[in-house]
């Protein structure tokens, strides 16, 4: 009983370009409503509102688009007219304004943000050095990654 090895034959779904937009390759073959949501700092209500601005099929493809399109959409990123709570960065903490953040920027100043809590000594900063949860979850149970585990004491032979 020998089993025959069938030959594999390439489909059309295999034909997959890669789309890199803002530092970031994403497969061509997801919808679009998905693909944004792919970069860092887009959320899915924020994928969303783009493509309603900007006015896209949220069922096309990310290959699809031309790159003058992607040109646009990665602009619009860049420099998004939404409303103010759609943003991720609101009251900015250098200038006070409101921004959005995505891609490598926003890996950045996430790790400035951080720095500067431990640089002023706050309680979220002590938290984040002492590798602790920072929004107030218990630590009974939970986050003993990080800690020695003591080991149980042998039971003595007679």
């Amino acid at each position: 009983m020998e089993t025959e090895k069938k030959k594999y034959q390439r489909r059309e779904d295999d034909d997959v370009t890669l789309v890199r937009m803002l530092g970031k390759d994403i497969r061509g073959d997801i919808k679009i409503e998905t693909a944004l949501t792919k970069i860092n700092g887009i959320s899915w209500t924020l994928s969303n509102a783009i493509c309603k601005i900007l006015e896209l099929d949220k069922k096309q493809r990310i290959q699809d688009f031309s790159k003058e399109d992607l040109g646009n959409i990665e602009n619009f990123i860049k420099n998004p007219k939404i409303p103010s709570f759609l943003k991720n960065r609101q009251k900015d903490f250098d200038d006070g304004e409101d921004k959005h953040i995505s891609g490598a920027d926003l890996k950045l100043r996430k790790e400035f943000d951080i720095k500067r809590l431990k640089k002023i000594k706050s309680y979220k900063g002590i938290r984040h050095s002492a590798n602790l949860p920072v929004r107030g979850q218990r630590t009974k149970a939970n986050f003993r990654r990080n800690k020695k585990q003591s080991v149980a004491a042998a039971k003595k032979k007679k």
